[in-house]
């Protein structure tokens, strides 16, 4: 039995909405809706009233996002115990936010920041606000599986050791698939040698509320991470945490510039679900999550049994230098039935009613959460039974020759640098030797694979015609056809 603090039951933001709704004091301040009394019908007729009833602004019985002193404030405070911060922020842009709060308020213009190239655009889009200078791991990569897994311990010492002048280290842990770097030794090293540790932790909002889950970022001594309690478990879309340590961070320049990168007029139905959320962890977040692992270990073994399948567990960690798997994530391998995973996907959707989180060329991913029931996983299962039924034998065409790249990063200009620069649009069969200007990425997971002030090499060039042609959605790239891309004049 696990011992739940007794504080971890409030849940003094929202409690201080709904008395603020039930009081029925007549507003004369914004949002224009008046407590859903000037919403359209059709929307209010779908969702219900009270909905609107807290969807309410900076008031003194609900405190102020920008500074704040009351309820807001309180529940930062329980939700860094809960999580084990020094100080813990409540974000309404997202994760995305998160991670440029992150790179601004540790790096200088000119500053050197190491970063694992499985960063989600977002830690570019931070590089381009600072001007800092990015120096780039590559993760490793199956090459059975065809799948980018994380960075090792080894890779980070040395790109350390050859950077003593780095500032920062930003890595991605988990990856979307669920892989853990091994942060454990990562982060004292990198402490060891007086660089300040970012982590990406997006995708692990839950690792700590179950023995069973890798280690999560802050128990492993990281200095800042932020984490998308939207993505999986109880907050709304939209709604992230930053948690912070003081000891190399200073907590006062990391709120001054949150005030600059987050609304002025939060939505206070995010920051209630944050509130909701974090209590839903802290009390029963262990058995809630003891049931999602039980179902996607009974889900992967099944998937395992179809032919032209497979799913891979912690198997995978063995001589993989990583740090760990969520078992939660169930990334099915497709490629031995002859289609892409970019296929699979349509076919769940538009066939059998299932959208899956993402795919890729040869993988679909499917993430079970605290929210999946056993029937959801039943009817995944016999609809990946028919596909795979339907499709053996086939030959695997294009797939069997496409590559993922390996990153050999040339940059020729800080990505500020090259980003204000004036540009072009060229074709993509013509770029090899040019200098994005944008960042390229397919999204999801919205991972660069290319960002401003980076040579474009024959070899990224490929790649992206390739996966264009599989299906793949490609942002960063000025036509809707894919054909062309920006590159410095």
């Amino acid at each position: 039995m696990i011992e739940v603090d007794e504080r971890q039951y409030k849940t003094p933001l929202f409690d201080a909405l709904v008395s603020l709704a039930q009081s029925r004091k007549v507003s004369f301040h914004t949002p224009g809706h008046k407590s859903g009394k000037g919403i359209a019908t059709r929307f209010v007729k779908f969702v219900g009233p009270k909905i609107f009833s807290i969807d309410l602004t900076t008031l003194d019985e609900v405190d102020s996002l920008q500074k704040p002193i009351g309820v807001i404030k309180e529940a930062q405070e329980l939700a860094a115990m809960a999580y084990g911060a020094d100080a813990s922020f409540f974000l309404i842009n997202g994760t995305t936010a998160g991670n440029h709060s992150m790179v601004i308020s540790v790096c200088d213009p000119g500053d050197k920041i190491i970063v694992a190239r499985n960063a989600h655009k977002s830690v570019l889009t931070g590089l381009i606000f600072t001007g800092a200078t990015p120096v780039f791991i590559n993760p490793k990569v199956d090459k059975t599986l065809k799948l980018t897994m994380n960075v090792t311990f080894d890779d980070v010492k040395e790109v350390i050791d050859e950077n003593p002048d780095a500032k920062a280290i930003y890595l991605t842990s988990p990856n979307y698939y669920g892989i853990t770097a091994d942060l454990e030794r990562i982060i004292p090293y990198a402490h060891k040698r007086g660089i300040i540790t970012l982590i990406d932790e997006a995708h692990g909002p839950h690792l700590k509320f179950h023995p069973e889950l890798p280690t999560s970022a802050l128990e492993a001594g990281a200095d800042l991470c932020v984490q998308s309690t939207h993505k999986i478990i109880g907050g709304m879309t939209q709604s992230s945490m930053l948690h912070a340590r003081k000891e190399r961070v200073n907590i006062n320049t990391l709120r001054n510039i949150l005030k600059m990168v987050q609304s002025t007029s939060p939505s206070y139905i995010l920051m209630a679900s944050l509130d909701l959320a974090r209590m839903q962890m802290a009390t029963e977040g262990n058995k809630l999550l003891s049931r999602a692992l039980e179902l996607a270990r009974k889900a992967r073994k099944r998937i395992n049994r179809i032919k032209g399948l497979s799913c891979f567990g912690i198997e995978i960690l063995e001589e993989s230098e990583m740090g760990g798997l969520d078992e939660t994530k169930l990334t099915i391998t497709v490629k031995e039935l002859g289609l892409s995973g970019y296929q699979v996907s349509q076919m769940l959707n538009h066939r059998f009613d299932i959208q899956v989180e993402m795919a890729d060329p040869f993988h679909i991913l499917v993430i079970v959460s605290i929210g999946d029931r056993q029937e959801h996983l039943d009817r995944l299962v016999k609809a990946l039974r028919t596909i795979a039924s339907e499709n053996q034998g086939k030959e695997s065409g294009p797939l069997a020759r496409f590559k993922l790249p390996i990153f050999k990063s040339r940059i020729s200009l800080t990505p500020r640098e090259a980003f204000f620069r004036k540009y072009r649009n060229i074709k993509i069969e013509e770029s090899a030797g040019e200098i994005s200007s944008e960042i390229v990425t397919v999204y999801p997971p919205g991972i660069p694979i290319l960002i401003p002030g980076e040579t474009i090499t024959p070899e990224i060039r490929d790649y992206l015609i390739e996966i264009s042609g599989f299906g793949a959605t490609i942002d960063g790239l000025p036509v809707d056809d894919n054909s062309m891309i920006s590159v410095l004049k």
